[in-house]
């Protein structure tokens, strides 16, 4: 369902998707958005959050503009306010068999699946839409520009970001707990010296050339 007035909404606030949305008689609008389609290694993780209307997080904001310690922070925020919180993961194993982009679709769908309450309306970051029966609107930058969907980046992110810290404790070496699985220059390096370990994404660049035939 396509809800028109999103074309000319004019001056902004985090909340003005979701107003918008409410006005238009939807009543459980969850915001989508997941971390983790660009590094190396490690899953895709998505997260799905509805608000209560009006919810005050002061310095919430697109997870990728927050220090560590504030995500944290907002994580418990988040956690204590929403009225439902969803994640989704997709494995190394089904991004390499499915691609990124449709790994990312089936957490982002597990996520909204995992909400105890049922949302009737989605706003999702990006440009693609879930494959599921509901209504919903894709927002480029949309961590920016709605806070349901800046506390699904968060979630998400914090979520991952301590997945990929244990997964530090079981592959030591590749430096996972510090940069996550991304494909900075010493995670490249450790790969070329050690190969890949069972969480690397053996379809990605700067992977797959170290993968045994």
């Amino acid at each position: 369902m396509r809800l028109p007035l999103f074309d000319d909404i004019g001056e902004r606030s985090l909340w003005t998707f979701e107003n918008l949305v409410s006005r238009n008689g939807f009543h459980a609008v969850a915001g989508v958005d997941e971390a983790g389609r660009g590094p190396l290694a490690g899953p895709v993780v998505a997260a799905a959050v509805i608000l209560p209307q009006g919810a005050e997080l002061p310095g919430i904001d697109d997870s990728k503009k927050l220090s560590a310690p504030k995500r944290e922070h907002l994580f418990g925020l988040i956690s204590g306010c929403a009225l439902a919180v969803g994640v989704g993961v997709a494995d190394h194993a089904c991004i390499d068999r499915i691609n990124i982009l449709q790994a990312t679709l089936r957490a982002m769908a597990e996520a909204v699946g995992q909400l105890a309450v049922p949302p009737d309306y989605l706003l999702i970051d990006g440009i693609s839409t879930i494959p599921l029966n509901l209504p919903q609107k894709t927002i480029k930058k949309g961590d920016s520009a709605s806070i349901s969907i800046a506390s699904a980046s968060i979630v998400a992110k914090v979520t991952r970001d301590r997945m990929m810290m244990e997964y530090d404790q079981q592959f030591p070496g590749y430096g996972f707990a510090e940069h996550k699985g991304y494909g900075c220059a010493s995670h490249l390096a450790a790969i070329a010296e050690l190969g890949p370990c069972p969480i690397h994404r053996k379809t990605f660049r700067g992977v797959k050339e170290h993968v045994a035939p």
